[in-house]
């Protein structure tokens, strides 16, 4: 329904904002680091946005980039995952230290933020990967780059795309964002890093 609100940011609080657009105050919750990052009120901001829509409760969540809106609805989407708990995963890592804890098993990342506990956290690991593995079957492709672009690197790369899927890419855009960013003395995170610098740009 909304896409994203740009306004003036006219209150903030710890687990929300009240963004003013066309004399409408919006009440938007969001994660902790966004209300530390957006900046000071009276500004004007500009919010992704995802109506959260139950029997009993309408809310409206806001994101500073389309990549964290993108991470909220994959980890609202994993049973037993309510909007509360990914923001609190939100708040404690970004989208690129998130997808890559899922892609290298790494539960304790997972664990050490509130809210999240072994099982759940094995649950986000097990239904993501679970989903990139069927996209990947529904294509017929695989994650394995051309030996000649990166010789014994594709590991490392393949990894890259898989984040880079995890959160909403395709196969074909994240190979290219990883492709166009890579250098063998990049370690896997900083090769996420920057190739969602380079899709935030396109």
């Amino acid at each position: 329904m909304f896409a994203y609100i740009k306004g003036r940011l006219a209150y903030k609080y710890n687990d929300y904002l009240i963004i003013e657009a066309n004399g409408i105050g919006y009440r938007v919750f969001t994660a902790l680091s966004t209300v530390e990052s957006i900046g000071p009120v009276g500004d004007e901001v500009k919010v992704y946005t995802y109506l959260y829509v139950r029997e009993d409760n309408i809310s409206l969540y806001g994101f500073r980039t389309e990549e964290e809106l993108g991470m909220f609805e994959l980890l609202i989407g994993v049973s037993g995952v309510g909007p509360k708990a990914a923001l609190s995963v939100l708040s404690s890592m970004t989208p690129s230290r998130f997808s890559l804890a899922v892609i290298t098993d790494d539960i304790k990342a997972l664990t050490k933020v509130q809210g999240i506990g072994n099982k759940t956290a094995q649950r986000i690991i097990l239904e993501l990967k679970d989903k990139i593995n069927k996209e990947q079957l529904a294509l017929g492709e695989g994650f394995e780059p051309d030996k000649e672009d990166i010789g014994k690197e594709g590991s490392r790369v393949s990894e890259a795309i898989s984040a880079l899927m995890i959160l909403g890419y395709t196969s074909m855009e994240a190979r290219k964002a990883v492709m166009s960013v890579y250098s063998e003395d990049m370690d896997l995170e900083e090769i996420i890093k920057n190739a969602l610098k380079g899709l935030a740009k396109s």
